[in-house]
């Protein structure tokens, strides 16, 4: 119950509307409701925004559950809330799933070739992204006596990100194959580059100076582990091996190719999940789900077809920690729209930046990973970025 709970906060704007609309004497006699619902005060208005320019969302983490909102009326930044008890338990969830990704692929690695097929594995996880989506609205739709749907043209915003998560989602299988773990982790640290380019570039997102230095350290933080697993790499006879740094040309281009598409769709969905603050997460979640499993569905009949056996066994080379794989991975999906909504993208990175810190412990601890200066030194460029980037 706690974790629907969870899912089915969303921002009731329709509430300051109804009240307005209301008579002075009308007000003052639904005290009751006016305290959950009335629009606050001007002068509690600008201590509230002076609070957030001291401490918004992206100075941290987990300082802040709210995401940032415009009125479309008054031009007024409006900030829906989130308890930030269940915030932080849905970041420290959402890191330990994130950081389960890439252990539980390598631990199902066979002869350094994947037993299943990445589209049916993508495929049945957006099938139960958009079960759990539905299964965690009933009660809203209940509670409303309907099921509130966007019009047709704001339902097709989400077939975008659906499309971009489709690529992404089939890319980080077959990265796994070009790289060790930590080292996937580490150099998936991109992605704060080019999201904040991309902020910069589509929201007009504005970086301080000492921001933009950071996003340098975390270039240099890239550029020092690629160089140290590409020597590892040469002359290697078994690069495919987890406990062992290394990384490919090949890997270094689609690691690039990764973070550049998932810096736009997490931009993206952030700003189609905030265009419809009113409509609930859990609904919000399905829709995009909708579209994914039509992409990913696609996805898997082409490559079907494209096999020898022309198979279309959506559970073939499927064992035990495949489906702890996909019911993690839905689970981490569904806590990152959440984080999209009232949050922002920054603390999602920072979720993956901690997450790239818990890969690198488990790799230890489970493929007796052997780590070299080159990745200890991006992982001090990593922390230091940062540190800087919240300044």
């Amino acid at each position: 119950n706690s974790i629907s709970q969870v899912f089915l906060l969303s921002n009731a704007k329709n509430c300051p509307q109804r009240l307005s609309m209301k008579s002075s004497q009308e007000q003052n006699s639904d005290t009751d409701m006016s305290s959950v619902c009335m629009e606050p005060s001007d002068s509690q208005r600008n201590l509230h925004h002076h609070h957030l320019h001291k401490q918004s969302p992206e100075s941290g983490p987990v300082s802040s559950a709210s995401a940032t909102l415009t009125d479309s009326n008054s031009g007024v930044v409006k900030e829906p809330y989130m308890n930030p008890v269940l915030f932080k338990f849905l970041f420290v969830v959402g890191t330990l799933v994130y950081s389960s990704y890439t252990i539980l692929v390598h631990l199902m690695e066979v002869d350094g070739a994947i037993p299943w097929s990445s589209s049916s594995m993508v495929l049945i996880t957006e099938f139960t992204k958009l079960f759990l989506s539905l299964g965690l609205y009933l009660p809203e739709a209940r509670r409303l006596g309907r099921f509130e749907l966007p019009s047709p043209r704001g339902a097709v915003l989400y077939l975008v990100p659906a499309l971009l998560y489709a690529l992404n989602n089939n890319l980080a299988v077959y990265i796994q194959l070009q790289m060790d773990p930590a080292t996937y982790q580490v150099l998936g640290n991109l992605k704060i580059l080019t999201t904040a380019v991309l902020f910069r570039l589509i929201i007009k997102k504005p970086l301080s100076q000492i921001q933009w230095a950071s996003l340098f350290v975390l270039f240099a933080a890239g550029v020092s582990n690629s160089w140290g697993g590409l020597q590892r790499s040469t002359g290697a006879p078994d690069i495919n091996k987890a406990s062992t740094l290394h990384i490919t040309p090949l890997g270094l281009f689609m690691i690039s190719a990764y973070c550049t598409v998932s810096g736009l769709a997490g931009v993206y969905t952030e700003y189609v999940l905030k265009k419809q603050p009113a409509l609930n997460i859990n609904m919000q979640n399905a829709l995009l789900y909708v579209f994914g499993v039509a992409v990913n569905l696609l996805t898997f009949v082409v490559q079907a077809r494209g096999r020898s056996d022309s198979s279309f066994d959506l559970f073939r080379g499927f064992t035990f920690l495949t489906w702890v794989l996909i019911l993690s991975q839905a689970i981490g999906g569904m806590i990152m729209g959440v984080i999209m909504k009232f949050a922002s993208n920054i603390s999602k990175l920072f979720l993956v930046s901690a997450a790239m810190v818990l890969t690198t412990i488990l790799s230890v601890l489970i493929f007796h990973l052997q780590l070299n200066i080159y990745f200890f030194l991006s992982l001090v460029f990593v922390v230091v970025a940062q540190y800087m980037y919240n300044m």
